[in-house]
């Protein structure tokens, strides 16, 4: 017989270990470009395009699915969503032509978009409004674009780009979690509910005050948010060929410098949502700013193995607020989470891909330090927007003095 502890954890469980098989192919476009620019001779410009057909299209329709999920519950776009990621990235390096492998990357971006402003609000849900729990499924999408690097590679090193059909078996077992999360959730029921309740408070039904939407707070994190995005997308295409060149290695040396900058983000997302628990979520996000920058510095300046290290450093800069932009997010928006979960965990994110370009242009008409450089002022500037934002929900914020209506929705059972 399950207990009660195991029924509890066990669709988070799933949901997490089905957002690590989805997000493997974000990381998948970056561990890509090197083999596009080793067998089809793309320039740093062509390769950084395909990280933008990526991003671009999941910028564009992120919100829209967000909005889609405050009106209803569409449980359903969890394993159709993650299929469609599966099959543009395993369909990215059959056809020689770029203009098919843009489209194809294009449409696994619109699954990763379609994917996760309903899978942040199921799981918000599934973690009873636990900051730990949101840090564990934000730990499965890390560990997947951890995993995304050694994929590509065991699957298109000795195949070629026409191995990339392989990389759908990602796709598969994540479709096969969702449904098996979603059933344990009960998530239509759960969903009804928790919207029920939101829209009674925000309506006075309860006899409570209207809880209200802090959009001037949201705004100001989402700016912090694409900063950290454009950073962390812009190593991510980039990181591999620059770690060839700084360190004298092969392709070995840069398929590593890769997965350091994936896999330390496992360690900076368990560490944020423990740090947020003991000293509140704003302060662990400021100080994870001001530590990325130190790290993206050393990254640009310093030569040899010690890169590796600054590499590490700036992954757990990036990663330790990943889940807490998810939780303040919402609770800035109670009314609107859906549409929050889908800016911070994927418009913002994908604004980082639209840079990408510059960064490539720059980087054929200078080096690739040179295009790394200004890197380095972005997350100050995440900074500052950061240090004036209160906390959801304190006296003065916009959202009055009472707790976030999503914590109370999430906290009730169907």
């Amino acid at each position: 017989m399950p207990t009660k502890q195991s029924s509890r954890t066990r669709p988070l469980t799933l949901l997490s270990l089905g957002h690590a098989c989805v997000d493997v192919y974000q990381g998948a476009v970056a561990a890509l470009v090197p083999f596009f620019v080793a067998e089809r001779a793309y320039t740093y410009a062509a390769a950084s395009g395909i990280v933008l057909a990526a991003f671009l299209l999941s910028s564009v329709v992120q919100p829209l699915f967000g909005a889609l999920t405050d009106r209803w519950a569409l449980p359903w776009l969890l394993p159709v969503s993650t299929l469609l990621a599966g099959t543009g990235v395993a369909l990215a390096g059959v056809g020689g032509s770029y203009a098919l492998t843009l489209a194809a990357v294009a449409v696994s971006g619109v699954g990763v978009a379609a994917y996760h402003p309903e899978a942040a609000r199921v799981a918000r849900q599934a973690s009873r409004g636990s900051h730990t729990a949101m840090a564990w499924f934000s730990l499965g999408g890390n560990l997947g674009f951890a995993a995304a690097p050694l994929m590509v590679s065991a699957a298109v090193a000795t195949g070629g780009l026409r191995a990339s059909p392989l990389l759908v078996v990602p796709a598969l077992a994540g479709a096969a979690l969702c449904v098996a999360a979603l059933r344990s959730l009960r998530v239509p029921h759960a969903a009804a509910a928790a919207a029920a309740a939101t829209a009674a408070e925000a309506d006075g039904g309860t006899g409570r005050a209207a809880v209200r939407d802090d959009w001037r707070s949201f705004l100001k994190l989402s700016g912090a948010v694409v900063c950290r995005s454009i950073v962390f997308v812009g190593l991510s295409a980039f990181i591999s060929l620059y770690a060839r060149q700084r360190t004298g290695g092969g392709e070995v040396a840069g398929t590593a410098a890769l997965f350091v900058l994936y896999l330390g983000g496992a360690v900076g997302t368990l560490a944020g949502g423990r740090l947020a628990t003991r000293w509140g979520r704003l302060p662990v996000v400021r100080w994870s700013y001001a530590l990325t920058v130190l790290a993206v510095a050393g990254v640009v300046l310093v030569p040899g193995p010690l890169l590796y290290l600054c590499v590490a450093l700036t992954s757990a800069g990036l990663y330790v607020p990943f889940s807490l932009h998810i939780t303040l997010g919402q609770d800035y928006l109670p009314r609107h989470m859906g549409t929050a979960s889908g800016v911070t965990l994927g418009l913002t994110v994908s604004m980082g891909g639209l840079a990408t370009p510059l960064i490539g242009a720059l980087a054929d008409a200078a080096s690739l330090r040179v295009a790394l450089a200004p890197l380095i002022a972005l997350p100050a500037l995440g900074w500052l927007l950061l240090r004036i934002l209160p906390e959801p929900g304190a006296p003065g914020a916009a959202g009055g003095s009472d707790p976030p209506a999503l914590q109370r929705a999430t906290l009730r059972r169907p």
